[in-house]
């Protein structure tokens, strides 16, 4: 679905300009976005497989929940309106736990280069699984994992080229402030 988003300078700063999300995706321009990781209190932590029609990184594992700002959107607000598209969870600012911003380039092809500030969210979950109601268009399942199996995967010796390829800094961040929440 396309959106009109904000703009931003490459240190993240709004520039004061918006455009369609294709448009921003075409000419490169950076823009934001937000993930939001859910985790449980027994040490799991609730990823997404990527839906099969998706212009990038289909049927790949993933963060919780993703999505584009809304152009004059909050990352807070944008972030609880994400879960409840994505995967039917209701919660509110004040479940969400800022752990960042973190910048994300990549060029997947002449008209489509992501160049993106993630606005990175933790969230306890505290439903089981098959309570949570997947965005058909967007998600192609859920699963809980152990937040040990995760680290292995994607920072351990022979990472799994099953996960969307983002940098190790950023997924290092996200497995230290997962572990702390222990």
């Amino acid at each position: 679905m396309d959106e009109l988003v904000d703009i931003l300078d490459a240190q993240g700063r709004p520039t004061g300009k918006t455009a369609m999300k294709s448009e921003a995706h075409a000419e490169g321009w950076f823009h934001p976005t937000v993930h939001v990781w859910l985790y449980t209190h027994d040490g799991k932590v609730l990823l997404q497989q990527r839906g099969r029609h998706k212009d990038t990184h289909p049927l790949l594992w993933d963060v919780s929940v993703a999505g584009h700002m809304g152009a004059g959107e909050t990352s807070e607000a944008s972030a609880v309106r994400e879960v409840a598209e994505e995967i039917g969870l209701d919660i509110s600012e004040t479940d969400l736990e800022k752990i960042g911003v973190f910048k994300s380039v990549h060029k997947h092809g002449e008209q489509l280069i992501d160049r993106e500030f993630h606005h990175t969210f933790l969230c306890e979950l505290k439903l089981p699984l098959e309570k949570l109601k997947k965005q058909e268009s967007e998600v192609e399942q859920l699963d809980l994992i152990p937040i040990t199996q995760f680290s292995n995967d994607i920072l351990g010796p022979t990472s799994s080229k099953k996960y969307v390829p983002n940098e190790t800094g950023y997924y290092m961040e996200i497995v230290t402030v997962l572990r702390k929440k222990l």
